[in-house]
């Protein structure tokens, strides 16, 4: 059964600033801020850049191939099975990572001490629900929590920025090269949300129109509020903030808005919601696609004949989601997340690195430097995260060529009609 066309440009818009305001602003300036030092703006810059080239790598994608399932559908297309088989595993790890930083992100700011983790529980577990009921809800509920975001971010920049000395910041770190580097990988994970609108594809009124304009409005918007927060923090924390878990309640600790401490923290919750919320709807599209074509199981590929939504997908998603909640850390998290992402993307670039004609709409220059951009940052995130995505991305490609060894050969499913 297809997925029903619903989502209009404005849900899009709002479906990849959710995944992105809170990852972002919420998440990663510690550890970005540890790494990068005084080249955090240079961090931020080069992050925002191989993000933009991936972006229109993707938008291009979309355009062509409007079906669920993002850079997985769109490598197989245009490369190959098993590009588009490394694409998606790459995607779903990196992206359950991701998941399970938002959901302790919003525990962190929202449960008292000690009732972290399983309010971080309860919250994917809610979020599944929401999924299992329909698009539109998602996109509703994901507009509501980026507007409670943008309103407490707001507060905080207004506060931060009035206090701080701007003849006389707070020294950072040193900077590196290396540090910088890496900074820009870490903040990468803050900027992956874009791709969220693509693997909606199915999903989308207009889709040849409405997804190249939505990834790059997104990705606008999120840049902006980056840039703005990323001054706040420097200017009011300097170095204290590569030691703050949250670094936008230390800034206004250090105002005369301290009162509005509580505000910050709904928004913190709200925007880590809005992020889990859509990844979550992200990865199960995702793997309703691998489903789809046996590279998960097919059970999988169900879509539920009154919501639309691939039910059993979202309720597996979530589950994998809560186990790595229960064992996993949050700056850890971040690192795998961005290992997984940043080899998705590489991918996307070198799929529509192949399209010709009408097809293309972006130089392939962009596409070059998007992948060695990737590339460049892949390999200078913290080696722990490396070593454990290499080791998950190797899981997939074991159980692959055991599938192909040994399983039945069975015709994959067919795409809607409308995808076709």
């Amino acid at each position: 059964m297809p997925l029903a066309r619903r989502l209009t440009l404005r849900d899009a818009v709002f479906l990849g600033l959710g995944s992105m305001i809170g990852a972002g602003v919420f998440a990663v300036w510690g550890p970005a801020v540890s790494a990068a030092g005084q080249g955090l703006l240079i961090a931020l810059a080069i992050a925002a850049l191989v993000a933009y080239c991936n972006a229109t790598s993707s938008a291009q994608l979309a355009a062509v191939h409007p079906v669920a399932g993002g850079t997985y559908a769109y490598a197989r297309a245009e490369i190959g099975p098993w590009w588009g088989f490394l694409a998606g595993w790459s995607f779903v790890i990196g992206k359950t990572a991701s998941c399970a930083a938002m959901a302790l992100t919003f525990a962190a700011y929202a449960a008292p001490e000690g009732w972290q983790t399983p309010v971080a529980v309860s919250a994917v577990t809610a979020l599944v629900a929401v999924n299992c009921f329909g698009v539109t809800r998602t996109a509703l509920v994901t507009r509501i929590l980026v507007v409670c975001a943008l309103l407490g971010l707001a507060v905080v920049v207004s506060a931060g920025l009035s206090s701080a000395s701007v003849l006389d910041p707070p020294p950072l770190p040193e900077v590196t090269a290396y540090g910088v580097l890496q900074g820009a990988g870490l903040l990468f994970f803050a900027f992956a949300g874009y791709a969220r609108i693509a693997t909606l594809g199915e999903e989308v009124v207009s889709p040849a129109r409405t997804i190249p304009r939505a990834i790059v409005g997104a990705l606008g918007g999120a840049v902006a509020v980056y840039t703005i927060v990323a001054v706040t923090v420097m200017l009011t924390l300097g170095a204290d903030a590569a030691g703050s878990s949250a670094p936008l309640a230390d800034v206004l600790a250090l105002t005369d808005l301290e009162a509005a401490a509580p505000v910050l923290r709904v928004a913190a919750a709200a925007a880590s919601l809005g992020a889990l919320l859509a990844l979550l709807t992200g990865i199960g599209r995702t793997t309703l696609a691998m489903s789809r074509e046996g590279d998960l199981p097919r059970a999988l590929a169900r879509v539920d004949p009154r919501w639309h939504v691939p039910r059993r997908a979202e309720i597996v998603v979530g589950a994998a989601v809560i186990a790595i909640v229960l064992l996993g850390d949050l700056r850890e998290a971040i690192g795998f997340s961005s290992f997984g992402v940043l080899l998705y993307y590489l991918i996307a670039n070198a799929a529509a690195f192949r399209q010709e004609g009408p097809a293309r709409r972006y130089p392939r220059a962009l596409q070059v430097l998007g992948a060695l951009g990737c590339l460049l940052l892949v390999t200078t995130l913290p080696l722990v995260a490396s070593l454990v995505g290499t080791a998950a991305l190797l899981v997939g490609v074991v159980y692959r060529l055991l599938r192909l060894r040994f399983g039945r050969a069975r015709p994959p499913a067919q795409p809607p009609a409308s995808a076709r």
